[in-house]
């Protein structure tokens, strides 16, 4: 720690991050303001032509931008400059070593400061905790947004229940165990009380089977083992993984939670956005919700007339090939 009420931060070494299969892509780097009185260093992939259309993929947790190292080479060979942002916390990005500088305004804020320096016009493909943050990013500067895809996310306001029900959920919350590994994902299915999500969230806080190989193995979209292990790359100790184990804390499930009211503001903005805007969900996702996807049809004007597609058998991670087609088939389809 540099000083006095700084955030403490580590750094993967690079040697971490050599021969993973298929990640051969020269990294990239941004020194951003923490919002503590120091800087944090941001990790970024810039690929294909600089003067070709830009794609803005946003991983969410626990991937990073290896999530994308099979899609980056389609969009590239057809004439598309992609730039995949490593979140702070993750992949080489600089990590904060305290829960409690994971929040969702830090993330949003060193997210929004990053893309306000690199200046771009950009279609925005984006999952799981890229949305989250990424569709605050399109709120918040709409005209710098060309296309919208958005994949087995959400941006919560609270689905209109009243503050007052903070207090009861948050009891309820309190009594759920930390379940072990094999029953963590099965609480997903469940029809309870507790929904699957806090199940996860409490895992991820408190759990020490925490292990982004054993969670991303079970993704119904299968990983192979080189695969599982360049994933757990960035994170040589578990000092490395408070984003990891963050995130999911971060999410406002609570209805007294102050983002809630700024993701609706959100809401309002986004619903305006005129410009073409696909839901590209998994049929197989167990995170995501139907209400998530019909949120974004039915609320945004861009999403109006378009046509939106479910991908099968893809899981919760979207990283194949055929997504990337995809989202350049959308692209093509919609001239903006």
């Amino acid at each position: 720690m540099k000083g006095i009420n700084k955030m403490e931060t580590i750094r993967t070494p690079d040697a971490h991050f050599e021969g993973l299969a298929g990640y051969d892509f020269e990294p990239h780097y941004m020194t951003i303001d923490d919002g503590m009185g120091g800087t944090i260093r941001m990790h970024y992939l810039d690929q294909g032509p600089r003067d070709g259309e830009v794609i803005l993929c946003l991983h969410g947790n626990p991937s990073w931008s290896y999530l994308y190292k099979d899609m980056i080479p389609v969009f590239v060979n057809e004439g598309f400059r992609v730039i995949a942002p490593d979140l702070i916390g993750f992949g080489r990005s600089d990590k904060p070593t305290r829960l409690e500088d994971h929040t969702y305004d830090n993330h949003v804020r060193w997210l929004s400061q990053w893309f306000k320096t690199l200046n771009v016009n950009c279609n925005l493909f984006c999952q799981d905790w890229g949305g989250l943050l990424g569709l605050r990013l399109v709120a918040e500067k709409p005209d710098q947004f060309l296309r919208v895809v958005a994949g087995n996310t959400s941006l919560p306001d609270g689905y209109g229940r009243s503050a007052d029900k903070a207090q009861p959920m948050r009891e309820l919350y309190e009594t759920i165990p930390v379940v072990n590994t094999s029953e963590l994902f099965k609480k997903f299915a469940e029809k309870s009380e507790a929904p699957g999500y806090w199940y996860w969230r409490k895992f991820c806080a408190e759990s020490p089977e925490f292990r982004l190989s054993v969670i991303l193995s079970v993704d119904p979209a299968p990983y192979s083992k080189e695969e599982l292990a360049a994933n757990e790359a960035p994170y040589p100790d578990e000092s490395y993984l408070c984003g990891p184990r963050g995130f999911p804390g971060m999410a406002p499930i609570f209805p007294d939670d102050p983002q809630l009211e700024l993701n609706r503001q959100a809401w309002k903005r986004l619903e305006s956005f005129d410009r073409p805007f696909q839901t590209a969900f998994s049929d197989d996702d167990y995170v995501a919700s139907p209400g998530d996807e019909s949120s974004f049809q039915n609320r945004i004007a861009g999403a109006q007339d378009v046509q939106h597609i479910q991908h099968h058998r893809m899981g919760h991670f979207l990283r194949k090939p055929e997504v990337a087609q995809a989202v350049i088939d959308f692209i093509r389809a919609n001239p903006v």
